[in-house]
């Protein structure tokens, strides 16, 4: 592992080395040549707008210059992230970073916690028409949950009888108005008296189901591993809902490929399915209103839209090493109309943004920072392309086709049919397409742009539950 470790920050090093290089190469070439395409024509569009444009191709030194950009941007990211990572590892700071490794080490050294265990909470609100297939799912893991609770929030269906009826302990909330959070967070402080360091809480959304082997990976990782303090899982899509569904399955499967090659670094403790060792969830609670946002006893904050965003950003902030294995997979649903959808993504996207601006600049959420800036750039990039290529249908008179853009296209297609081929071949044949996925990116930048103007307007946003037609589901496979 040291060997890897290094050959990565060598790998990093180099890659910003060769971005700069890049850079002041294009900066030469276009000292040289610094027209270096032929002279803009001009047209005339809607009768008074005259734009100027040119239809060949970008000369050498800028199509140098933007890739060596990105490259040196990717670089400075990575090694930003690379350096924080490894300070938060080797932190002595136990005031500030109470979950650090190093502190985790010393204290549990020479202590035997005993084998690791898995006691699970559901939280449910109405979830009659799946909770019988997510209590199976966890009934056959090779590995068994020592308990399984349904924390039933405010149902007034069949919830509750159903659970009894599988054989598992009901927990009803009282009073609750604060709708997940507030649910976990008046079942959790019951169901983590008197477990010790090995006996972890496993936290799985009611409509999830565990693909087998989640809990005997995710329970060797935790024994072979004391400082690793949570295990979240990667979801995919349940089939089913056309094609809008297949979009959100494409969009699962590359997510899932990029944590794999992050060697399992998590981004989000989905709460599709995560586990969490007993001392960081009681850190979190005792930290809170000190070292990280949120009123002190409370494990989850009830005044964020994005609950589990917002604990993964607590744990990171208090130094807690995470990760997602490969292994650790969870079949979650999609939704099923366009309406249902934009507040979904609009609850996540607006939920994310203000997560971080309560935790602000802190390195230990710099990742997520750039994430939001990386989203931002894609907007203005998809809509200036757009706009220019609206531009040039509008200014000439033919439509021409140019080798060098063909050729851009097609290695963009490429890289969407590469990323979602373990998606199968429906996901290889809507990558291919391209037009259809690019349709679906844009939603998405329409749904960051909102949330980004709702916050800018200090509109009140609401957590909103969508609840979908239980018959539509379609089971685990995948």
């Amino acid at each position: 592992m040291g060997k890897f470790e290094r050959f990565v920050g060598v790998a990093l090093v180099g890659l910003a080395l060769l971005g700069a290089t890049v850079v002041g190469l294009a900066a030469l070439v276009v000292m040289q040549d610094p027209v270096g395409w032929e002279t803009p024509s001009t047209a005339i569009v809607f009768g008074f707008w005259r734009p100027i444009y040119s239809t060949s191709v970008p000369p050498a030194g800028v199509v140098l210059g933007a890739a060596g950009f990105a490259l040196l941007v990717a670089a400075l990211v990575g090694l930003a992230e690379r350096r924080i990572t490894y300070r938060a590892r080797t932190s002595e700071d136990w005031e500030q970073m109470p979950l650090a490794p190093k502190r985790v080490m010393a204290e549990t050294r020479g202590a035997y916690a005993g084998p690791v265990t898995v006691t699970v909470l559901i939280p449910a609100h109405n979830e009659a028409g799946c909770i019988t297939e997510t209590i199976a799912s966890l009934r056959s893991q090779s590995h068994q949950p020592v308990r399984i609770v349904v924390v039933a929030d405010n149902c007034t269906d069949e919830t509750v009888a159903l659970a009894r009826s599988a054989g598992v302990d009901v927990f009803e909330t009282a009073g609750n108005a604060d709708k997940k959070a507030g649910a976990l967070n008046q079942a959790l402080p019951a169901a983590l008296e008197g477990l010790g360091d090995n006996d972890t809480v496993m936290v799985m959304d009611a409509d999830t189901t565990l693909d087998q082997g989640f809990l005997a990976a995710a329970v060797r990782r935790l024994t072979d591993d004391r400082a690793l303090m949570a295990v979240g899982g990667l979801f995919y899509g349940e089939d089913g809902s056309g094609m809008l569904g297949q979009f959100q399955r494409n969009e699962y499967t590359r997510y899932a490929r990029e944590i794999g090659r992050r060697r399992g670094r998590v981004f989000v403790l989905t709460g599709t399915a995560s586990i969490f060792r007993p001392r960081a969830l009681r850190t979190v609670a005792e930290e809170r209103g000190r070292a990280i946002p949120g009123l002190p006893g409370d494990i989850y904050d009830t005044v964020v839209l994005t609950e589990d965003n917002e604990l993964t950003l607590a744990i990171k902030s208090l130094g807690g090493l995470m990760i997602s294995p490969a292994q650790c997979t969870v079949v979650t649903e999609v939704m099923q109309t366009w309406r249902a959808l934009w507040v979904q993504r609009l609850r996540w996207q607006r939920g994310a943004v203000e997560n971080l601006g309560s935790y602000g600049f802190r390195p230990s959420v710099t990742r997520y920072w750039a994430q939001q800036l990386g989203i931002g750039y894609g907007v203005v990039a998809i809509a200036a392309y757009l706009l220019l290529l609206l531009l040039m249908l509008l200014a000439m008179d033919n439509w021409i086709w140019f080798p060098f853009w063909i050729a851009v296209g097609l290695i963009f297609v490429l890289e969407r049919v590469v990323t979602v081929w373990r998606g199968g071949w429906r996901a290889r044949l809507l990558a291919v397409t391209l037009f259809p996925e690019l349709g679906y990116a844009i939603f998405l930048n329409l749904v960051y742009v909102k949330g980004v103007l709702d916050i800018a307007a200090r509109r009140k946003a609401g957590w909103v539950n969508v609840v979908q037609n239980p018959a539509s589901k379609s089971g685990d496979s995948r």
